[in-house]
């Protein structure tokens, strides 16, 4: 049996850190990733938590500039969208002027699907709460996410498009659901600082007004 590790107060200081400093990138350095960087994010995230030992998530890398080009045409024509839908002019204007996405600049894309169905688990735990599998999925984003920050890489989930959509512009099989289109690259100017909340958008509240007992 493998003895368990110590993490001490050095190590404690260094993930409080690493949590401030993942942030949501939207502003990417074009260079590449090397490949064995992201072998090695895409091994980390595998590690994540997962419902019954399931381990739904399915990994698709988007490699085709032309598919890149018509996931990031349609991003834009749902973001015009939204942006619509404010009313308020002041508010519509400052939506326009956030940068929502870097699909076109990020040097590497990732979609994250759930299999709905997978032969790992035999069911387990989702008996009564399907959607843990998609929790699930979402756990092992974040573990990238936090592996990436830790190698100085940034990522953006882009959220403002439609699932059916990108499903069906990326033809993967009909018992997987899209969880998270992903943008992934050398941030180009890190921050610690929400981008939301150095624009102006919407700053971080405080957890006093998000924890409630009973």
């Amino acid at each position: 049996m493998s003895t368990a590790p110590t993490f001490d107060a050095a190590f404690l200081r260094q993930f409080d850190t690493l949590l401030r400093w993942r942030r949501d990138v939207r502003h990417f350095d074009t260079r590449a990733l090397p490949a064995e960087e992201m072998t090695a994010l895409l091994e980390t995230a595998a590690l994540a938590p997962s419902v019954g030992n399931a381990q739904p998530w399915r990994f698709v890398r988007l490699r085709t500039p032309a598919l890149r080009e018509k996931l990031a045409a349609h991003v834009d024509a749902e973001n015009a969208r939204a942006a619509a839908g404010y009313a308020e002019e002041g508010r519509r204007d400052a939506y326009r002027a956030l940068k929502l996405h870097g699909l076109r600049e990020a040097p590497e894309l990732l979609a994250v699907f759930c299999d709905e169905r997978p032969a790992a688990g035999d069911g387990l735990g989702i008996a009564t709460m399907k959607e843990m599998l998609r929790y699930s999925c979402v756990t092992a984003i974040h573990t990238l996410w936090l592996a990436a920050r830790a190698r100085g890489i940034g990522l953006g989930w882009v959220s403002i498009l439609d699932p059916d959509a990108v499903t069906a512009l990326l033809d993967v099989p009909p018992d997987w659901t899209l969880i998270a289109l992903l943008c992934l690259g050398y941030p180009e100017v890190p921050s610690d600082i929400p981008e939301l909340e150095r624009r102006g958008w919407q700053a971080r509240e405080l957890l006093a007004d998000r924890l409630f007992e009973r």
